[in-house]
């Protein structure tokens, strides 16, 4: 999908309040940006990285700028949550998903009492799937899920499992944003039960897909699937 254009870089002086971050512009002056994610970024937020940011002229927002995208090891990283399940809408309706070909896609469909990303429906069954935004490597090529306890994303699979029980298909996608990875596995040194929850999951029939994306100044769209470690 296309990125809003057009990006202008910078450089992150601090992110605050989690919504929040100042940024140094390349004529020295400094702007107040939105950050729209709410994980702690770990590896991303770091003082000193380059940034773009976008920018509205929408009188209604508090704040013009908001930040888009930041270098982390000479790859651009999509740090904006929001656009993860887009990218994952437009390549499931595009057939670019191993094993998710032909199907009709629902963005947000309630389950039990809980919100999933998708519910796609086709050859004679329904699948609920869940999209987690991965922006943190554990190891060198190693994208890890999550960054901050998440009780949240506990549910979420503990949900996927009941789907099981209840005859869906049930599908865990992490989308991994980080262009040097080869590998994904559960961070468990940071959300243990999150790992024993993925892998309990993965035993009662829940599927986890781990793609990254491709990402630079003008798109970021599905890329390559990468190896799973449990």
């Amino acid at each position: 999908m296309q990125l809003p254009q057009p990006l202008t870089e910078g450089r992150l002086i601090k992110r605050y309040k989690r919504f929040l971050a100042d940024i140094e512009l390349a004529d020295g002056s400094v702007v107040t940006a939105h950050t729209p994610n709410t994980g702690s970024m770990q590896q991303c937020a770091v003082p000193g990285h380059k940034v773009l940011l976008s920018y509205s002229d929408n009188p209604q927002r508090k704040l013009a700028w908001s930040w888009e995208l930041v270098d982390v090891n000479g790859h651009w990283v999509d740090i904006n949550t929001h656009r993860a399940n887009q990218v994952v809408e437009e390549a499931l309706r595009n057939d670019q998903v191993d094993g998710l070909h032909g199907y009709n896609v629902r963005p947000e469909f309630s389950y039990a009492d809980s919100r999933i990303d998708f519910m796609l429906e086709g050859h004679g069954e329904k699948v609920l799937l869940e999209v987690k935004n991965v922006t943190l490597c554990c190891a060198e090529e190693l994208a890890c899920f999550p960054d901050a306890v998440t009780t949240r994303g506990q549910k979420h699979l503990r949900d996927l499992m009941t789907a099981i029980d209840d005859g869906w298909r049930a599908v865990i996608f992490f989308l991994v944003q980080r262009g040097e990875t080869e590998a994904f596995a559960p961070a468990d040194h940071i959300d243990p039960e999150y790992g024993r929850l993925l892998r309990k999951a993965v035993r009662c029939g829940v599927e986890v897909m781990v793609y990254r994306t491709i990402v630079n100044r003008h798109v970021a769209c599905l890329g390559k699937s990468l190896k799973l470690l449990l």
